[in-house]
């Protein structure tokens, strides 16, 4: 799969279980949740679908407040299997180019973007944005997505790749985000 750019009118935000119970496990939880909030902000300042899972939340809890607080009435998608394609309910609308974050990358994270890649849809997996109880999961999660023909990039390089240009209120609410 040759890189491309991710475009405003293709793409969609997928947000895969950044839940409560995950905070205390998880290498640089807070991190990755903060950046998980500004894709979903810059994602809905664009008008990009966003889809959110949350994985057995009777168990795992619910999407933490720092994401929670983003989605604007957003509802999460329950599941149990570990990719969010698989819940009831997914549908990127039409969308052929995802970007897709949350926890764990080598699990939910890498089998959403699999199954993704699998019915055609061009991943782009945000490296800021995605972690695991390891490093070597994180890692590993990412160069098995990457050599399935994932896109592995930034939230930054995201935000500004559907932005496409600088100048208006967009580009300024962008820009607040990634500062």
């Amino acid at each position: 799969m040759t890189a491309r750019v991710l475009d405003r009118e293709r793409a969609a935000l997928v947000v895969v279980d950044v839940q409560e119970a995950f905070r205390p496990a998880v290498v640089d939880f807070e991190q990755v949740a903060a950046e998980v909030s500004k894709l979903v902000q810059g994602a809905q300042a664009l008008d990009l679908p966003v889809l959110v899972t949350e994985q057995y939340p009777k168990g795992l809890g619910r999407t933490v407040p720092e994401v929670a607080q983003a989605l604007d009435g957003a509802e999460p998608l329950e599941k149990t299997a570990f990719s969010a394609v698989a819940a009831d309910g997914f549908d990127l609308g039409g969308r052929d180019q995802a970007i897709v974050c949350g926890i764990e990358s080598h699990v939910c994270v890498s089998q959403t973007a699999h199954d993704l890649i699998d019915r055609g849809v061009e991943v782009h997996v945000a490296r800021d944005a995605v972690s695991s109880r390891t490093v070597e999961n994180r890692e590993l999660g990412l160069r098995k997505m990457e050599s399935s023909g994932a896109i592995v990039t930034s939230v930054e390089t995201a935000l500004f790749e559907l932005l496409g240009e600088a100048g208006g209120s967009e580009f300024k609410l962008v820009q607040g985000l990634v500062k």
